[in-house]
């Protein structure tokens, strides 16, 4: 198939384009499945078509709170921000200046002072003397530990701490999983990169009978095998890294 749509019609395509079934491709099926592998994991980290921006929720549990961090999926790559705790207006003191401004404008919001573009700039002004005076979460993420770490926001007796039951919400890039998505196996990069990662795995294979006469007079060469295909995938990577990988986010925690 053309178009493969499991990892099982991603792997005969690549095995087709190398020559099968008119050529045997000397390479075991593990080492196969190895290499796909392989090319699904450059492929998340690096590509920019193999995650999404979105927007995860978890509620504290009486462990988060005894651990002082909470759990991610491993399907999330990324923690680009997370959402601060405890804001809203329920929670909010009623002299707050914020919450005068917005009770003495929603009566009558048109006719607030200076209209709506006062108005924003005002919303503007509070947005950052809150963010100067209180700021966001102060968070660290590790990927590899499937944790978030929230500082200082775990204080049974803080005003306006985490408690169980309340939710944090952040900001993360997740990987697209293949095996709810079929179109990840038909991605041109994942099927030229695992084509070429099972050739230099056969020309591997098969350096070791370099030189070994065959009958005709035809000679192995597995090492030309192998140093093509590294060619290619250093080709594949560089244009991977150069067009299609998004730049580097900064995390703020």
């Amino acid at each position: 198939m053309s178009k493969p749509t499991t990892r099982e019609e991603l792997v005969d395509f690549c095995l087709r384009r190398l020559g099968a079934p008119v050529l045997e491709i000397n390479v075991d099926d593990d080492q196969v499945e190895d290499k796909v592998d392989d090319a699904i994991q450059m492929y998340q980290e690096y590509h920019s078509d193999a995650t999404y921006r979105t927007y995860l929720k978890h509620q504290i549990t009486d462990t988060d709170f005894a651990n002082e961090y909470i759990p991610i999926p491993d399907s999330v790559l990324y923690v680009t921000k997370v959402f601060p705790f405890n804001r809203s207006f329920s929670s909010v003191n009623m002299f707050d200046v914020k919450y005068q401004m917005v009770l003495n404008s929603i009566g009558d919001f048109m006719g607030f002072a200076g209209g709506m573009s006062y108005y924003y700039q005002v919303e503007q002004y509070l947005e950052f003397i809150d963010e100067l005076l209180e700021g966001d979460p102060r968070v660290t993420f590790s990927r590899h530990r499937n944790r978030l770490n929230i500082f200082g926001d775990f204080n049974p007796a803080g005003i306006n701490s985490l408690k169980v039951g309340d939710f944090v919400v952040y900001e993360a890039k997740v990987i697209i999983n293949p095996s709810e998505f079929a179109d990840v196996w038909n991605d041109k990069f994942v099927k030229d990169y695992t084509t070429q990662l099972i050739k230099q795995q056969w020309g591997m294979n098969m350096m070791k009978f370099d030189g070994m006469q065959l009958p005709g007079g035809v000679q192995m060469n597995g090492r030309q095998y192998y140093e093509d295909a590294t060619t290619e995938l250093e080709r594949l990577e560089e244009k991977l890294r150069n067009e299609n990988e998004f730049p580097p986010d900064f995390f703020m925690g």
